[in-house]
């Protein structure tokens, strides 16, 4: 017998906390791609076909709110390329390749989900620093093209500007510590693609046997 899920739904006040985080980051990475100089204006690559894991019930929930937003045409079509998308990752993994295969919300060259685009998709390119929880600093050169601009502008990589991640990442915790509330221990670690995401569906928590 299977075990029944109830939906994670992410309540208006945690949207709008996690909305409010986005904008920090966007902020703080304009601030630091304007000070090394970075611009994706005639980029030879494309980070939407960069294989990116994302860790957030939160996150997954907000996504599925997005997605929701558009019409049946558009969230049909979505879904059909992240399960082509899945397949095609899959199979690279099994021959230990990393996936290069581009993000299905990505349509003729933009985020068809711009706004519920996920942290990573929010960050990726500048150099970046990071505390973790056990005091370890962490630093992020930045996509290869961040890594050309400040070889050329500065001596050395850690001269140049770096955004710290660690306040908005310590609200992302707060942000997913009140979503799942005492349910947290229940779950297990996401580690999923954008694709895997949306093939399976809105987060979902297992329901109490007192409540079945």
């Amino acid at each position: 017998m299977n075990t029944p899920h109830r939906e994670i739904v992410l309540p208006a006040e945690l949207s709008a906390e996690l909305a409010e985080i986005y904008r920090a980051m966007e902020a703080g990475y304009d601030q630091v791609a304007r000070q090394v100089g970075l611009t994706c204006r005639g980029c030879p690559d494309n980070c939407c076909d960069s294989y990116f894991l994302h860790h957030t019930y939160s996150e997954w929930a907000y996504l599925w709110h997005g997605l929701r937003e558009l019409d049946e045409k558009q969230r049909v079509r979505i879904v059909e390329r992240a399960e082509k998308y899945v397949e095609e990752s899959r199979s690279c993994l099994a021959r230990q390749e990393r996936p290069q295969i581009m993000c299905p919300l990505n349509m003729d060259g933009l985020c068809g989900l711009y706004k519920h685009r996920m942290l990573v998709c929010r960050m990726h390119g500048i150099p970046a620093t990071m505390t973790r929880p056990d005091g370890k600093s962490m630093r992020f050169p930045g996509c290869f093209r961040c890594q050309e601009v400040v070889k050329e502008k500065y001596d050395h990589p850690d001269d140049a500007q770096a955004m710290d991640r660690t306040p908005l990442f310590r609200k992302m915790v707060a942000v997913e510590s009140r979503l799942l509330g005492d349910k947290r221990h229940l779950m297990p670690r996401v580690k999923l693609t954008i694709a895997e995401m949306i093939v399976q569906g809105p987060p979902r928590l297992p329901v109490p046997h007192c409540e079945r």
